[in-house]
């Protein structure tokens, strides 16, 4: 396995209270294939990513139990500078706000062939070539002219295809893509996707796919875990969960999407508010907002149950959630 998460916590000190803001998340993801992390805002999903890549800001967050086993060594066991050598060769990040993620006053293609010059000892004029080479891997139109460009003259499309190179440059074996189409129109998201998708192929990497819109991980991801609460509420491969979800919420977020044989009809949405991490109701988290919810759900938090060997869902009734 090419990195296996094993009941990670990880909380905030704030003004208000202790923030809970991953609780108990496990997953794990092998080389070749997509995990898309599913969630609303809030639900813990870029924070463990943050605690997978090392970079959780610390204070105010902390991981305060759990381990993180990368090709079976534990992550949160390296000391600083291994952690860091690790992080960028043999792992890497794609944030979702390309313009805050790149430096104003660099080139886009100073950017990139820095990595080749700390980590691989390269020269100036040989990590230039490199750059070039790598902005046209990403589809970026004219690269030998546009090296020297900065990030603002570039689309938000164009970005995000350089953000993508840059993830890429030293070819890990996992990336972790937060939110990678954020404020992409559609043609553009789906561009971006394929994209990812066929350099994922060519490169047999890892791939951990953060997202709240299930609609842009259909066609991509092989497995889906769904987060609510810090917690994963629901994982499942990617055509059985669409197909009959086991967990009150994925059905919710399922019912939200568009459809276009609902033409004419109200969308669909969960009614409230997710809880206030630092006061996470007793019993299911998701009780309060849940049609289904009874009594038990308000007193027992339910476990991962074993819906199959390849299914969980943290539902004290999912086999009335899958019948639907």
């Amino acid at each position: 396995m090419l990195l296996d998460a094993r009941d990670l916590h990880v909380e905030f000190h704030t003004r208000d209270g202790i923030a809970h803001a991953v609780n108990g998340v496990g997953y794990a993801v092998d080389a070749g294939q997509t995990l898309a992390v599913l969630g609303e805002s809030g639900s813990g999903k870029s924070v463990t990513a943050q605690a997978v890549m090392g970079i959780l800001d610390t204070p105010p967050g902390r991981i305060t139990q759990g381990r993180i086993l990368f090709r079976g060594r534990d992550l949160l066991t390296l000391k600083g500078e291994e952690r860091r050598r690790i992080r960028g060769t043999e792992m890497a990040m794609i944030f979702q706000d390309a313009l805050s993620a790149l430096n104003p006053v660099m080139t886009v293609g100073d950017q990139l062939g820095e990595m080749f010059v700390v980590h691989r000892g390269m020269s100036r004029k040989d990590a230039r070539a490199r750059a070039v080479e790598l902005m046209e891997r990403v589809r970026i139109p004219a690269a030998a002219q546009r090296v020297r460009d900065y990030p603002h003259q570039f689309s938000g499309g164009m970005r995000q295809r350089i953000m993508i190179a840059m993830a890429l440059a030293l070819e890990p074996a996992l990336i972790i893509a937060d939110e990678p189409t954020t404020a992409l129109d559609v043609t553009v998201q789906a561009q971006v996707m394929d994209l990812l998708a066929d350099l994922q192929r060519e490169y047999r990497m890892g791939l951990i796919l953060i997202t709240h819109d299930l609609g842009v991980v259909a066609d991509v991801a092989d497995r889906i875990a769904v987060m609510y609460a810090g917690r994963i509420v629901e994982t499942a491969p990617v055509h059985d969960l669409y197909k009959a979800p086991a967990h009150p919420y994925t059905r919710g977020l399922l019912d939200s999407i568009p459809r276009l044989d609902h033409k004419g009809r109200q969308l669909y949405a969960i009614k409230g508010l997710p809880p206030n991490l630092t006061h996470i109701p007793p019993g299911c988290s998701f009780h309060p907002r849940c049609p289904m919810a009874r009594d038990v759900c308000r007193t027992d938090e339910p476990p991962l149950y074993e819906v199959s060997e390849t299914r969980g869902s943290a539902c004290h009734f999912w086999r009335e959630c899958l019948d639907g």
